[in-house]
């Protein structure tokens, strides 16, 4: 339990354009509201100020409920939107392998797609968007964009370990005016922060589990008069559940933040990420029953490194404006040495040469800078308060991407050449600059509209070669500018019930990453056009009573001129996946999370006694309402096919208990069946690429025990009926050579400490 003493918040009359009510009920993990008023320390704002006593708030902050953003943080505004608050804190949750399923679990409709069990790369999506590295979201690490190229390779490949993290926030689709185009969105995911209490503290959490996994995670933090500092390092390494499949992880972070004044400060922060995976190789439907551990490569390594550096300033220009900006950078390298084959094709040795063949050897540089400026204003209109907010961003990325080198015809993880000359040696330089503005007006104390826009104008220039392409069929620049609106509204219908909608535009414009095949067993179709469409939501969330909370929406996805893949076999029966523009498809579905205690829980009670369970569960009808493809050189339609990669039915649930120091979560997973390609093939092809995605249900028990506050431990056991299951049949990285298995059974002991 916690209790907090505050010496000035801020008090509101109600409405729902309230910047400091929620931020204190986020901050505690709380769904009780509480009002007091400041005692003189200036902020944006334009109320009369009047000293009261302090307030005493005693409440048990070890709530692991999901939280909506507040109606105005920062210079941010969410009312109207589908937002939500992951407090990781008090999760019983697998953070040691970053297992989405676990994290996002109370987040409803969340898809993951596992291509191994490191939890290195994180790859969600929803409302039947792709999950390859969460490429239709803008992702975020503090605030701080970390997609490595927007519009040369938008994937998101810095991963932070889940240990580091404090709460990941989301907005969905309609974050796309304040934060990007996507159509998927914001995830945002925010590190621990100082102990202020402190001059110094230590946190270290050490685990080891199942196929000889090890972590070791260590912090430190604290504040030393105006400044405030955190650092941590974590090492992670595991032999993996397959064959073949062995990686070592490490990744460091350190911030400085330094308050000049009540009103400004500025944050420094570097965060670093590198580790080798061994790619075991796809499988084919047939290997896949026979044996889902066992591996079809075994010389295949796939090694990222990224820098994440950054500086923050946030300034209060006088008691009604808030400036902040951000410059940041994402550099670093992506790199992989395969053979690069479809699982029926073995790696074996080449009867000529007494060797194995050459492998292919790819490796792109990434130097992506953005600055990004934002203000928020109130002003007063018709005697109420307003908010709007509006900034520019400005990218400048260089992205060399060299590949289709012949590397060695060894084992080990070797990025040299035999040949010095690449088969495809190209630069893509983008800039770009956008700029976004949304105004909320407060109608009514209760009701909130906020509309707004986002223009966005670049280029992205090619220069170099390709080895195996007519150059006449790549142009040499892309072009884009586009201009998207949006609105939404939020209304409080009761004193802790709110009513929410919003529609806005969203935009995917062609980049080099879709034009320019990823590997030999790739084609693109010359003629790919730009997506684009609207997103759209209507919700209502809130609280009944003490025990029971809620948050529930329809939504639609209307998302024209989509991409995808269709395995095509030529005329000397070779396969290969041909990307294109499918056609036009529509996604409508309902969202739910809903949690209930059954058995309340005493505030300021250390002896608390708890029982709840919850329910995160969406159900989609995606289909093709208009779309074409080119099979074998006929036109094949697919009008009324299902969306691929997007199961109907996603539905995770658990029951929470706690008995003292004692709390645990046993989480049902299902996810239904779909499809891998928007032909809606039904039966595998021989090399596994294309056919149907069967359903999978899975059950997790997570144990935490808690000494004081100084010292945890965790028993998490995943899988725990060791159902094999793939969740995808992928056409990009790990490479379309077949399906992936995930992990079975495994099991991990962790013991913290906190001093």
């Amino acid at each position: 339990m916690a209790q907090i003493k505050f010496s000035g918040l801020r008090v509101f009359s109600g409405g729902s354009g309230l910047p400091g009510l929620l931020i204190i009920v986020s901050a505690l993990g709380l769904s009780k509201f509480c009002f007091a008023q400041d005692s003189g320390r200036r902020h944006a704002d334009s109320l009369p100020y009047r000293s009261l006593d302090s307030v005493l708030v005693t409440a048990d902050q070890r709530s692991s409920r999901l939280l909506p953003m507040p109606a105005v943080k920062g210079t941010y505004i969410y009312a109207g939107r589908k937002t939500e608050t992951v407090r990781l804190d008090y999760l019983d949750a697998n953070r040691v392998d970053n297992n989405p399923r676990q994290l996002f679990a109370k987040v409803p409709g969340i898809f993951v797609y596992e291509n191994d069990g490191t939890g290195n790369q994180v790859n969600i999506s929803a409302r039947a968007l792709t999950a390859h590295r969460s490429w239709e979201m803008n992702v975020r690490h503090n605030d701080v964009m970390t997609n490595s190229d927007l519009y040369g390779y938008p994937a998101s490949h810095f991963n932070a370990p889940t240990e580091s993290i404090e709460r990941i926030e989301l907005v969905r689709g309609s974050g796309s005016l304040q934060y990007g185009a996507q159509f998927g969105g914001m995830v945002n995911y925010v590190t621990k922060d100082a102990d202020t209490t402190k001059r110094i503290s230590f946190e270290s959490s050490n685990s080891v589990g199942s196929y000889g996994l090890f972590s070791t995670y260590n912090a430190v933090g604290g504040k030393v008069n105006r400044l405030k500092y955190y650092s941590y390092v974590n090492y992670r390494k595991s032999d993996g559940y397959r064959d073949n499949s062995e990686y070592k992880y490490f990744a460091a972070h350190a911030h400085l933040e330094y308050q000049f004044s009540r009103d400004l400060s500025m944050r420094l922060e570097y965060n670093h990420m590198d580790y080798v995976n061994h790619i075991n190789g796809g499988l084919n439907d047939v290997q896949f029953r026979q044996n889902p551990r066992q591996s079809t490569r075994n010389r295949n390594y796939y090694s990222p490194t990224i820098h994440l550096p950054s500086i923050r300033l946030d300034y209060s220009l006088g008691r009604n404006t808030q400036l902040n900006v951000i410059g940041s950078a994402v550099l670093g390298s992506r790199n992989s040495v395969q053979f690069i084959a479809l699982s029926t094709v073995a790696d074996t040795i080449n009867a000529a040469t007494g060797e194995y063949n050459p492998r292919q050897v790819d490796i792109d540089n990434y130097h992506s800078y953005s600055a990004e400026a934002r203000v928020r204003h109130y002003y007063q209109w018709f005697g109420k308060t307003h908010a709007v907010v509006g900034g520019v961003r400005y990218i400048n990325n260089n992205l060399g991407r060299h590949q289709l080198g012949k590397g060695t015809t060894g084992s080990d993880y070797d990025l040299s050449l035999t040949d010095p000359k690449w088969g495809r040696d190209m630069s893509f330089r983008t800039k770009n600059v956008s700029v976004f503005s949304e105004n909320m007006l407060q109608l009514h104390r209760k009701l909130s509209f906020t509309a707004g826009f986002r223009f966005e104008n670049g280029s992205t220039r090619m220069g170099g070669y390709i080895y195996n392409i007519d150059p006449v069929n790549i142009p040499v620049e892309i072009d884009h500018s586009f201009f998207l609106l949006g609105a939404s509204m939020q209304y409080e219908a009761g004193k802790h019930i709110q009513v929410f909608a919003n529609w806005s535009q969203a935009y995917r414009p062609v980049i080099f990453a879709d034009i320019i095949p990823a590997t030999t067993l790739n084609k693109i179709d010359p003629g790919i056009k730009d997506a684009y469409g609207n997103n759209a939501e209507l919700g209502l969330r809130g609280t009944v009573g003490k025990r029971f909370r809620f948050d529930a929406n329809i939504f639609l996805v209307d998302y024209k001129n989509r991409t995808g893949n269709v395995a095509v076999t030529d005329g000397s029966g070779a396969t290969y996946l041909y990307k294109t523009n499918t056609g036009r498809s529509l996604a409508e579905g309902l969202e739910v999370y809903a949690e209930l205690d059954l058995v309340g829980r005493k505030a300021g009670s250390r002896g608390s006694f708890g029982l709840s369970v919850f329910t995160s569960s969406s159900v989609m009808y995606a289909r093709y309402r208009k779309g074409t493809v080119v099979v074998s050189g006929n036109n094949t339609d697919i009008k009324g096919n299902k969306v691929e990669a997007a199961p109907p039915f996603i539905s995770r649930n658990g029951l929470q208990f706690k008995l003292k120091r004692l709390s645990s979560t046993l989480q049902y997973s299902y996810t239904a069946a779909t499809y891998a390609d928007p032909l809606n093939t039904e039966t595998p092809n021989a090399s596994g690429t294309v056919g149907r995605i069967p359903g999978y249900q899975l059950v997790d028990w997570n144990f935490t025990y808690r000494f004081e506050k100084f010292v945890t431990l965790r028993l998490l056991m995943n899988n725990i009926f060791n159902r094999q299951y793939f969740t995808q049949r992928p056409a990009f990285f790990p490479g379309p050579g077949g399906l992936y298995p995930s992990d079975g059974r495994s099991i991990i002991i962790s013991a913290g400490i906190n001093l």
